[in-house]
């Protein structure tokens, strides 16, 4: 069996695929292969990772013959890894040389079924580190009691599938695919699932990715109606908490994580096209009036007063619904 396999979805980023190229270059071995999922690119694209796949060693390239987005291309991935640990890197970011083989170090003198870690944001020319959001550096703990307290970011508010890295028996349980079809917020069910259903995590400095923010082909900078499927994944994130044993404890802090989410987005309205900020607004009261209202009220309660308002302003559009139903039909397909 090989050591690593990388997962690496690319679409219509030409510009900045070469990079991405040349920095898994400086990051093989022998024992890691590196799987290049093309997701039905209409640009220069695919001619780049072909190309690759004959000069890189340990590529493997993945052509999809239709566009599924983020989440499938990454599953397309895993469908075809064979190494013992996982990991993953977007086409359009870049890593520092040799930081697969340091994390793949780490994990492996853990023992743990997954490690976490920081990063580099890249904003232009400006760069910041950003921090796992968990206190205990090198030191194995339980993913589940990462998940709290719902009154400050904790690890699953982190939820960046690149930033770590994972051992093959998470993805022979199931935890490591994504939910197909999200085009955006694909990573917030997997990390929550993580953090439940894993046995052990770690988290470690290392910050040897570096994550583009602001780039004209990212869909966190698009209008489009891709974006509404932010709520599709906070109601799985919310269903499957409902059916988990601790679900009166950990339901605290889905609601509040969604009611942020929304905040945000309701926020910056302004960027989306019109009928997809009218479309915005509706889809929003209405995950609203399906939370659960206990937990809805202390999560605005504790929210400061701009997006108080805000999620407020927006619940008086369509009163709660009677009973808990925390996904509409077929939000969590």
């Amino acid at each position: 069996m090989l050591k690593l396999s990388v997962v690496v979805p690319f679409y219509n980023v030409q510009t900045y695929a070469p990079e991405a190229l040349k920095a898994l270059e400086l990051n093989a071995r022998d024992d890691f292969e590196f799987l290049l999922v093309d997701d039905c690119s209409t640009d220069g694209t695919p001619e780049l990772l072909e190309r690759a796949a004959a000069s890189l060693p340990g590529a493997v390239f993945l052509r999809r013959d239709r566009n599924g987005g983020l989440a499938t291309a990454r599953n397309t991935g895993l469908d075809a890894a064979r190494g013992e640990y996982i990991a993953f890197l977007d086409g359009d970011d870049w890593l520092a040389p040799g930081h697969f083989a340091r994390t793949l170090a780490a994990i492996e003198a853990l023992g743990c079924d997954f490690v976490r870690t920081d990063h580099v944001q890249v904003t232009g020319k400006a760069r910041s580190v950003q921090r796992v959001p968990y206190g205990p550096q090198g030191v194995v703990g339980d993913p589940r009691a990462a998940i709290l307290p719902a009154s400050r970011a904790t690890a699953v508010d982190y939820p960046y599938a690149w930033a770590g890295m994972y051992h093959r028996r998470l993805l022979d349980r199931g935890l490591l695919h994504f939910t197909d079809g999200l085009r955006t917020a694909e990573d917030r069910p997997w990390i929550w699932r993580l953090h439940r259903e894993a046995a052990s995590f770690a988290a470690v400095a290392m910050p040897g990715v570096f994550y583009r923010r602001g780039i004209s082909t990212s869909l966190t900078q698009i209008g489009d109606e891709r974006q509404l499927d932010f709520i599709r994944a906070f109601d799985q994130v919310l269903a499957d908490t409902e059916q988990d044993r601790e679900s009166e404890l950990l339901i605290a802090k889905a609601v509040r994580t969604y009611c942020a989410i929304i905040a945000h987005h309701i926020g910056s309205i302004e960027r989306f096209e019109p009928a997809v900020a009218k479309k915005l607004r509706a889809l929003s009261a209405d995950a609203l009036g399906r939370m659960p209202r206990p937990a809805l009220d202390e999560a605005l309660d504790s929210m400061d007063v701009e997006r108080s308002a805000i999620l407020r302003k927006l619940r008086r559009r369509t009163p709660a619904r009677a009973g808990r139903s925390a996904t509409t039909p077929g939000a969590a397909a």
